[in-house]
């Protein structure tokens, strides 16, 4: 994506030091598999029951899936059992059932911590206050492997992102245990805002209308909860 590679450049950052992970939620399968034949292998999904149905109709292809909407109690063996990663683990409850229901042959399921930047009661997330030990517990949880951080900050708020990078390395020199994970993702940055994420040390973008176009309206049938 070239507005990736020009906003890394933009601030010094080197070009395979940010990764992106093309945002396919209400997607058909035909466009993720015209994406990755493009060479994009990362995908993000929102709505747990729609990425199922997807993953099984692009079994031929080596994709990996990324949960990043929010996450409820009655859904976790369904993802333990079907993703690679999951963005958006915000209590120790979620954590710990991913971590049972995670099947034994998979490799450890990847994890980073929504953070609630703004404390706002609309928005999933752990506070700050309650991320160092939300990420103590989660780090030493068997069958996942905690990577880092994710946040979606409100629109223009381009000083959370430089927030959550400086959390993320307190955490580090705080948590030494963190440093065998490794703890090294910081999950930030949309089509709105990825030249903002990207300069304060974004990690992973998460983009998909400037890959993907504009999506389709969501079917009234497929409640926004369903993730």
């Amino acid at each position: 994506m070239a507005h990736l590679r020009a906003a890394g450049q933009r601030v010094g950052r080197a070009p395979d030091s940010v990764a992106l992970l093309a945002v396919s939620k209400l997607q058909p399968a035909a466009a993720i598999r015209a994406v990755h034949a493009a060479g994009q292998q990362a995908f993000g999904e929102n709505y747990v029951q729609e990425a199922i149905d997807k993953m099984a109709e692009l079994t031929d292809l080596d994709l990996q899936w990324h949960l990043i909407g929010p996450l409820q109690s009655n859904k976790t063996r369904v993802v333990a059992e079907h993703f690679d990663w999951v963005h958006s683990v915000d209590r120790l409850k979620i954590a710990q059932r991913l971590s049972a229901q995670r099947p034994a042959g998979l490799a450890p399921l990847q994890i980073c911590l929504q953070v609630n930047i703004d404390d706002e009661d609309s928005k999933s997330g752990c506070s700050l206050a309650e991320l160092p030990a939300l990420a103590e517990a989660v780090a030493a949880l068997p069958g996942l492997r905690l990577r880092g951080l994710m946040v979606i900050p409100r629109p223009g708020n381009s000083a959370a992102l430089h927030a959550l990078a400086k959390t993320h390395a307190d955490l580090l020199a705080r948590l030494p245990a963190l440093a065998q994970q490794p703890f090294d993702t910081l999950s930030m940055g949309m089509s709105d805002d990825l030249d903002e994420a990207v300069a304060a040390g974004s990690t992973l973008v998460r983009i998909g209308t400037a890959i993907f176009g504009a999506r389709a309206p969501q079917a009234p049938s497929q409640p926004s909860s369903d993730a």
